[in-house]
């Protein structure tokens, strides 16, 4: 049992002339929520597709809780729990009968009605999959990815379309799974969603690892002290009464950032003078924050601002 919830060592993915993977290596422990984020077409769902057993990696080694996902498939089918983004219900099954029969392939599964409760589904139990919203048709997949009490679990964009209570109680449901000691591999867009629940995060970009850490220490430091004010405003007073290795940029215009590098940190001084610096040139500064450097900064940084296709 000491063996982790998934190890992918060079891992590599081609569609043609198109390498959607490129020598990819990540953990992923047991017992932990371990998000895989990236851009669109980063490599991400092929990752995931080949650790889930539906596709054949060109080169690399994939093990699943110690085995291998194509030729131990029957052997780990009972202990995982997939959880794709959309698809994998036959539209005219019952909510309620889809669960039950879900259940029927495991020894000792999660008593549907339980979860159709967990999940608000009670009132939706008897109504075709077709007939359910998006927010409904998700919870489904997520209590089906469940309910066989995996040892681990692939959810892709599992929050995807809900309204803000069902996400509550998604994201209470994976901490409970965590605390059972059930791995996690989680893939989302939302990067608050994953800044909460991950203990690890990979980040990739065109098929390659850019950032693997704890969530803690990808988002450690980097604090800025941000606000808003008119546009285009001369601040060379201000950079020059900054402490050394600090400085002021104006991105986009209006927004300003006052940051520090090396062992600076902010603290009263710094807000002191910054507040000083707007009193004395009549300047009311608007949402004045100290920011702390957040999941999403590190995304960013690490992929690009630009648009994906």
């Amino acid at each position: 049992m000491d063996t982790a919830a998934v190890e992918v060592t060079d891992l590599v993915k081609r569609y043609g002339a198109v390498t959607a993977v490129a020598g990819l290596s990540f953990t992923a422990a047991r017992g932990a929520v371990t998000a895989l984020l990236g851009p669109n077409g980063a490599g991400k769902t092929s990752t995931i597709e080949i650790c889930e057993g539906f596709r054949r990696a060109d080169a690399g080694r994939v093990r699943v809780l110690g085995l291998d996902p194509l030729r131990d498939a029957h052997t780990l089918k009972p202990r995982v729990g997939v959880m794709p983004q959309s698809g994998g219900v036959p539209t005219g099954a019952r909510a309620g009968e889809w669960l039950r029969l879900m259940a029927a392939f495991h020894a000792n599964p999660v008593p549907p009605e339980t979860l159709l409760e967990r999940l608000g589904l009670s009132s939706a139990a008897r109504t075709p999959f077709r007939r359910l919203s998006g927010g409904q048709q998700q919870r489904l997949s997520l209590a089906a990815a469940v309910i066989g009490r995996p040892e681990l679990v692939f959810l892709d964009e599992p929050t995807a379309g809900l309204d803000p209570q069902a996400r509550i109680a998604a994201w209470e449901l994976v901490a409970e799974l965590r605390a059972a000691g059930v791995g996690v591999v989680l893939t989302t867009h939302y990067m608050e969603e994953a800044e909460r629940l991950s203990d690890h995060v990979v980040i990739i970009d065109h098929g390659r690892v850019v950032a693997d850490g704890p969530t803690a220490d990808l988002t450690r430091g980097g604090q800025e002290l941000r606000f808003r004010a008119g546009a285009g405003l001369d601040v060379s007073d201000l950079a020059a009464a900054l402490p050394a290795g600090c400085a002021v940029t104006e991105h986009p215009g209006g927004h300003y950032t006052v940051a520090c590098a090396g062992p600076t940190e902010l603290g009263p001084g710094l807000v002191a003078t910054v507040t000083t610096w707007c009193a004395a040139n009549a300047v009311m500064p608007e949402d004045l924050r100290v920011h702390r450097r957040t999941l999403e900064d590190v995304f960013l940084e690490l992929t690009g601002r630009d648009l994906r296709d």
